[in-house]
């Protein structure tokens, strides 16, 4: 069966389709379980594939340029990283009646931060840091634009929507949060060459074991700009104490420390203000990012 739908475009995905797309293209694997993986994500429909793989198929259109992103540029960071990524083993096609492109990758050991929040914060600090500052080393080549890589303005509508509709319900106080989009907006901007980010940094798209930080998944928000959205870690997963060394490991400047709190906050706002019913986990990690970095201002 398939999962209620958090978009008007999401298509249907249960477990006879993925059979179908097995059978028709990777009969190896027709025999293996096949298990779906439920999670907090908005873009894909993930299931488990006997014990070593994992298969991801995207729920709406336009997620499917993520499936070619990830299946070109994954191979080529993956080297160059401190923490495991995804392995692609297999690209998918149109076919059964599903009209997008998907992938198999090797299957990561670990829980999401969502389901399991992170205990040892301190050293996910420092790896989540060190990970950032490896990942902008790597050459951009001909990286394509990260979807959160250009200026935060770019998102003014819908920050500005959600201020109005979270003032209005009580939930933020209206000019506060104005006041705080004025001084992320007046901030300077990244006047380097783009450089490579991951994009999408939610507890969601971390794995621990044990209660430490092991794996960093999700790669559909990757491409080349500026890497401050990078940094909205600091605020989605770590508390205030844990800061100071995500920052250090982080090896950026204090503007784009600060373009990253402003990306926490708009971020925060807006996955609160899109996803209160549609996405209760995302809309309380949205909800964690706009308060934890309004304090901040």
């Amino acid at each position: 069966m398939s999962n209620p739908k958090m978009h008007p475009d999401e298509v249907d995905i249960d477990d006879a389709l993925v059979e179908s797309l097995l059978r028709a293209q990777f009969p190896e694997y027709t025999g293996l379980s096949i298990e779906r993986v439920e999670s907090a994500g908005t873009d894909h429909a993930m299931y488990r594939l006997g014990s070593e793989l994992a298969l991801r198929l995207p729920r709406i259109p336009r997620a499917e340029s993520q499936v070619h992103k990830e299946q070109r540029w994954l191979p080529v960071l993956a080297d160059e990283l401190p923490l495991p990524i995804p392995t692609p083993v297999g690209y998918g096609r149109p076919g059964a009646g599903f009209a997008m492109h998907w992938s198999i990758y090797r299957w990561l050991d670990g829980v999401n931060a969502f389901d399991a929040p992170i205990v040892d914060l301190d050293h996910a600090a420092r790896e989540l840091g060190r990970f950032g500052a490896a990942l902008r080393r790597i050459e951009p080549g001909d990286g394509p634009p990260s979807f959160r890589g250009g200026p935060l303005v770019d998102q003014e509508r819908d920050v500005l929507a959600a201020i109005d509709d979270l003032g209005t319900d009580g939930i933020i106080d209206k000019a506060t949060a104005l006041d705080a989009w004025q001084a992320t907006i007046d901030l300077p901007q990244w006047q380097d060459a783009p450089v490579w980010i991951h994009g999408d940094l939610l507890p969601g798209n971390l794995l621990a074991q044990d209660g430490k930080l092991c794996a960093v998944i999700d790669f559909g928000g990757v491409g080349v700009g500026d890497p401050a959205c990078d940094l909205m870690a600091a605020w989605t997963v770590l508390g205030a104490g844990e800061r100071t060394a995500f920052r250090d490991c982080s090896e950026v400047d204090d503007a784009t420390w600060r373009r990253g709190r402003g990306w926490a906050f708009g971020f925060g706002l807006m996955a609160y203000h899109y996803y209160q019913t549609k996405n209760p986990i995302l809309a309380a990690v949205g909800l964690r990012s706009l308060s934890e970095s309004l304090l901040e201002f």
